[in-house]
């Protein structure tokens, strides 16, 4: 029967007996008894969990231990808890530290801490074994409300801190944990828990051989309080197994002796007997080994107890030959554990070498997985991929093994590890369980390395869930546009807390949080990847977590019992997020700020090679040589020798140190070179695919002047580096653009110049620019120097450099515009424009010298101002020259638009009197058919074929004269150009060509018009010659009075404009002794306008008479009447 609980009745010496055995199952009748009898709360403690003596205990136990509960048997722990009647456990004990009863019980203080210790315990443990996420932190949250309760009555209770240190264990953060047991260890010094709780952190915070040695004297320490219960067999099991893992002989013969005496206390302890059966199966007594580990297996109920048991039984008989009792052993030990690979496989794997793989390889996935394990262990990851391959078509539902496959694969073959994951997310979604935040965390990550930001971001987001973080990227935290560049401020999330908004950042969501800020920083967000990169710092480094968490009386229990005022958490995951905001900051170029973040995150960390090499790089741009050379070695000496960014930037530093501006020897920039080629060269042959080095190595050949070796590799780098997000390299598209330049090669390198602007710099580096512009500047294309000088001017105003080299490039431009032999005005006319830029340019940074120093001699600029000045003269005649001449040639093109016009006027009057001829004729013929009846039909017949006719001659009319407009134009065009071309050529020389051309011209006219009148004659009737006599009277006398009126106001015109441009010819007028007529002036014009269009160009002899000139024209007309007939 078990044990029973007496409760005093109230006011009365009766006690009402509890068998606890037989609680009953609903606890709230339980809980109506207690509060109705007014039971003290130790008895509430015995109903809900076990003894009071012994629950603190049990509890700092089983967390800092990481025991089962109910392993822990001999211990005198029962009812509703040891039963397994949890909410009946929770209930009581909710019940119990309700306020109420707080209020009743406010003199007994041991007892309401128990209470609130087991409630936070409670939850501990949900949260450690809970799978979701949001659950897991409710469960913590809840934890730490009950220690806070409990440190508020008591903050020197030490199983008070002991649960918080094993909270934070559960929640990862060690060293907080680690701050809390430090505390239990102040107010009990042999307080065994603490003890075990401190190892326990050392163990799994130790990096070095000397942490491990501490934690080992931790441990050590703890169970040395055995003595005070000799018959302590866990005690001396633990300290046996302590000195048999030394490897040496007197560690083993200590270890055994402690083993013996355990079984000789107790013949049943399971891990002694195991820790004897694996010493008598190497000194080959294997029948011991068969003996002790069969009564191992009857005995324990551990799976982990039962899988050493049973792999002893295994090793004993593969020894020995009896594979199949092997393969049945080791096969019981596998389902017994869940990691086979720590201590089975190795040997399943010799067994496998006798036996055949087969024979796994359909039903054995945890033993291929392990082998798996092996390999990748030992660095052969082809054949581990291989085997975990395998282990996913043996069964295509083991997420485990596409998320171990996808581990393997992401050095290799990003691509692939992208898709095995997608299959694991979904394998474990279809199962019904939530995601692990790991395998969301490396989804986003591949997604971003793809470029696939928008996916990234949901997988970021979906791993995130819901948190603080919301409010920062949906911007319902207005402050945050505020402090977004304040990098070092933390008020946002103070004044956050002081509103009462919860901000909880659990330990497992900082990398992704990390990684999604670090994807806002990428697309230029840095506003938000700001305030996550602070609060992750807000959280786990900037304040004193204790402070934070506890109340500020324990705030001052932790100062005065440690010698620590501050706890720092996880410090070298999370100084990443002060780099990135140095990273930041530096963009910004804001060094100041940059140097101090960068200090903050080595007060942290001063061993740290990532931010020692960051200082490094600051320090060299505000030229500090020597510091800067100096943090490089500490960078490199920190990782003893085997960072390589450390050892790249130290041949950078001697790079730069080989092409500084002062003057140095020859020999010592070929050391600095040849010890940079010797650092790039170090790291190649540690890495070699290291593109950094490699484009440090073509530099230091470039400046050897190596120039075909040089631009193959920084080919070869960009391609590679092309291929990565993460890998962003403008340097080498400009060391590129150089190399080309250097070989003469301007266009090549001008359009790698304007790549690397638009690709990385969203065309805003004033240094590129200023690259470009060089570029521009020896290809001779001044004005395309100029602009993209002051581009790079707009960008950076105070550079005095870019505003020398403007004045440069507008002085080169005029100077080699005014050495043109052909110039225009306008071009003449910017000369001018630059040349009083340039002037003032020169000027500014002549004045500016007075006041600071820019770097420039004041003499140069002086000698600059000079010369401009000098060109400035010089461009002022060719201008009024050039001014001269473009005035003159719109003269001449004005003149010879109004002689076209005039021409184009006499020819259209010349088609309307023909049409009135045409419609004289065949109203003559109308005529005449109307009066014969008869004739009627022959009439209507011909009326119509004049009409068609007619309209036929109009229509060929109108596209000759459309052909003749084009043609005109063209030879506009051509006259025009001719002009610029032979407007050396004296006026003498157009006078006599126009001489010939018009006497020619004259007599072929006169051939041509005889003979065409002869032939007309002929084929006239009567009726026809009748009407041609009249109508030739008639209009001759009209056109020709017309066409006198109109040539004299034409010619008067054009002569007046002649003279208005100085180019009137006085010497023709005298020889014609002013009697020359309309027709001699408009030839001179046609003359004078185009020498070359023979229609235009014809001039009148001076030796002719008014006569030959009359019957000229008069011959002229009668042709063109003859035709007009025809």
């Amino acid at each position: 029967m078990g044990g029973v609980v007496y409760i005093p009745v109230q006011n009365s010496e009766e006690e009402v007996m509890v068998a606890l055995d037989h609680l009953p199952r609903d606890a709230t009748d339980m809980i109506d008894i207690l509060k109705a009898e007014q039971a003290p709360l130790h008895l509430w403690l015995i109903i809900a969990v076990g003894s009071p003596s012994s629950l603190a205990v049990y509890f700092a136990l089983f967390r800092l231990c990481s025991v089962v509960l109910f392993n822990l048997s001999n211990w005198t722990l029962r009812e509703y808890f040891k039963q397994g009647k949890l909410d009946q456990f929770r209930q009581i004990l909710e019940e119990g530290s309700s306020p109420e009863i707080d209020e009743y019980y406010a003199d007994v203080k041991y007892e309401r801490i128990a209470i609130l210790n087991a409630l936070a315990a409670y939850y501990t443990y949900l949260g450690k074994i809970e799978t979701k996420q949001r659950d897991k932190e409710e469960h913590f949250i809840s934890a730490t409300q009950y220690y806070n309760r409990a440190s508020r009555i008591d903050a020197h209770e030490p199983y008070t801190w002991i649960g918080k240190g094993q909270l934070y264990v559960a929640k990862g953060e060690l060293q907080t944990a680690s701050e809390s047991f430090r505390i239990a260890l102040v107010e009990d010094p042999n307080c065994v828990p603490a003890l075990l709780g401190q190892a326990c952190v050392d163990f799994n915070i130790a990096e070095r051989e000397e942490h491990y040695k501490k934690a080992m004297d931790s441990y050590r320490s703890s169970l040395e309080f055995y003595k005070l219960d000799p018959d302590n067999v866990e005690a001396l099991v633990a300290l046996g197994v302590m000195d048999l893992q030394t490897n040496e002989a007197h560690g083993i013969k200590r270890g055994m002796e402690k083993m013996q005496g355990a079984f000789e206390i107790h013949p049943y302890c399971p891990m002694a007997l195991n820790c004897l059966a694996n010493h008598f199966f190497f000194t080959g007594q294997h029948f011991l080994v068969e003996q002790l580990t069969e009564t191992a297996l009857a005995v324990s109920s551990h799976g982990l107890m039962k899988a050493h048991s049973y792999y002893n039984l295994a090793r004993s008989y593969h020894s020995k030959g009896d594979f199949e009792k092997a393969l049945r052993y080791y096969m019981a030990s596998v389902k017994e554990t869940s990691k086979p690979q720590e201590f089975v496989l190795p040997y399943y794997d010799l067994f496998l070498k006798q036996n055949g793989v087969e024979l796994a390889d359909s039903t054995h996935d945890n033993y291929v997985q392990a082998v798996g394990h092996i390999y990748s262990q030992l660095g052969e990851i082809d054949k581990a991929v291989e085997t975990f391959r395998k282990a996913t078509r043996i069964d295509p539902k083991d997420s485990v093994a596409f998320t171990e496959l996808g581990d393997l694969l992401i050095s290799s073959d990003a691509g692939a590890a992208l898709d095995v994951f997608k299959t694991a997310r979904n394998l474990i979604k279809k199962g019904g369980q939530e995601v692990p935040i790991e395998l969301m965390n490396n989804i986003g990550v591949l997604y971003f390395e793809k470029g696939e930001f928008e996916l990234a971001e949901q997988t970021f987001k979906e791993a995130l869930g819901d948190g603080i973080w919301l409010s920062f990227l949906t911007g319902s935290i207005d402050r945050s546009a505020y402090y977004s560049f304040q990098y070092k401020d933390f008020s946002l999330f103070h004044q956050l807390e002081e509103d009462g908004s919860c901000i909880e950042l659990p330990w497992n969501k900082v990398t992704t949080l990390f990684n999604y800020a670090r994807l806002l920083e990428q697309v230029n967000d840095t506003g938000k990847a700001s305030n996550m990169y602070r609060l992750i710092l807000f959280k786990y480094l900037e304040r004193d977590s204790m402070a934070d968490t506890w109340e500020g009386s324990l705030a001052e229990v932790i100062k005065s019992k440690t010698e620590a005022s501050q706890c720092w958490i996880a410090l070298e995951d999370y100084v990443d997020a002060y780099l990135r905001l140095t990273a930041m900051a530096k963009a910004r170029n804001n060094i100041q700020l940059s140097i101090e973040l960068i200090t903050d995150a080595l007060k942290v960390d001063d061993k740290c090679p990532n931010a020692l090499s960051m200082l490094g790089d600051l320090e060299l741009k505000i030229d500090d040589w020597v510091k800067a050379k100096d943090t490089f070695r500490a960078a490199k000496d920190a990782t003893d020798g085997k960072d390589s960014y450390a050892t790249l930037a130290l041949g950078n530093w001697n790079y730069f140190a080989a092409i500084r501006n002062e003057k140095r020897g020859p020999k010592l920039e070929a050391t600095h070179l040849e010890k940079a080629k010797e650092l790039y060269t170090k790291v190649l042959m540690q890495h070699p695919s290291n593109l950094y080095a490699a484009n440090g190595a073509a530099i230091v050949l470039a400046e050897k002047g190596h120039f075909d070796v040089s631009k193959d590799i920084f080919t070869q780098v960009q391609e590679a580096a092309s291929g990565s997000v993460f890998v962003q390299m403008p340097d080498v598209w400009v060391n590129l653009a150089h190399v080309y330049f250097a070989q003469g090669h301007f266009a090549l390198a001008a359009k790698m110049y304007q790549n690397c602007l638009r690709k990385f710099y969203y065309n805003t580096d004033t240094h590129v620019l200023q690259y470009l512009a060089r570029t521009h500047y020896e290809a001779e294309q001044w004005q395309e120097c100029k602009k993209t000088l002051l581009r790079a001017i707009h960008l950076a105003p105070s550079n005095y450099t870019l505003r020398f080299d403007a004045g440069v490039a507008m002085q080169k431009f005029s100077a080699s515009t005014l050495q043109k032999t052909k110039r225009t005005a306008d071009e003449v006319r910017s000369t001018v424009t630059e040349l009083k830029n340039a002037v003032c340019i020169f000027s500014q940074l002549s004045a500016a010298s007075i006041y600071h120093s820019h770097g420039f001699d004041e003499k140069k600029l002086e000698t600059h101002v000079e010369y401009c000045k000098h060109l400035l003269d010089a461009a002022k005649v060719h201008c009024e020259a050039a001014e001269r001449e473009e005035q003159q040639n719109r003269q001449r093109l004005e003149v010879a638009r109004q002689v076209s016009l005039a021409e184009e006027a006499r020819r259209r009057a010349e088609e309307q009197r023909k049409f009135q001829a045409s419609c004289y004729i065949l109203t003559l013929m109308c005529s005449v058919f109307n009066s014969s009846v008869t004739c009627n039909f022959g009439y209507q017949t011909l009326r119509t074929y004049l009409e068609i006719s007619m309209m036929n001659q109009l229509e060929k009319r109108k596209q000759e004269d459309e052909l003749k407009q084009v043609m005109q134009q063209e030879e506009h065009f051509e006259r025009i150009k001719e002009q610029w071309k032979h407007s050396s050529n004296t006026a003498g020389k157009r006078r006599e060509r126009s001489q010939v051309e018009d006497e020619e011209g004259g007599d072929r006219r006169r051939r041509r018009g005889g003979k065409r009148r002869k032939k007309e004659k002929k084929m006239k009737t009567r009726y026809e010659e009748e009407a041609d006599m009249e109508d030739e009277h008639e209009d001759l006398e009209e056109d020709t009075n017309a066409m006198n009126e109109y040539e004299d106001d034409g010619a008067e015109k054009a002569q007046n404009d002649l003279i208005a441009a100085g180019l009137e010819d006085s010497d023709a007028e005298d020889d014609l002794g002013g009697h020359s007529t309309a027709i001699n002036r408009k030839r001179r014009a046609w003359s004078e306008s185009d020498e070359d269009d023979e229609p235009l160009g014809e001039k009148v002899n001076s030796a002719e008479t008014d006569e030959e000139t009359n019957g000229i024209k008069a011959k002229s007309v009668a042709g063109d009447d003859d035709e007009g007939d025809d």
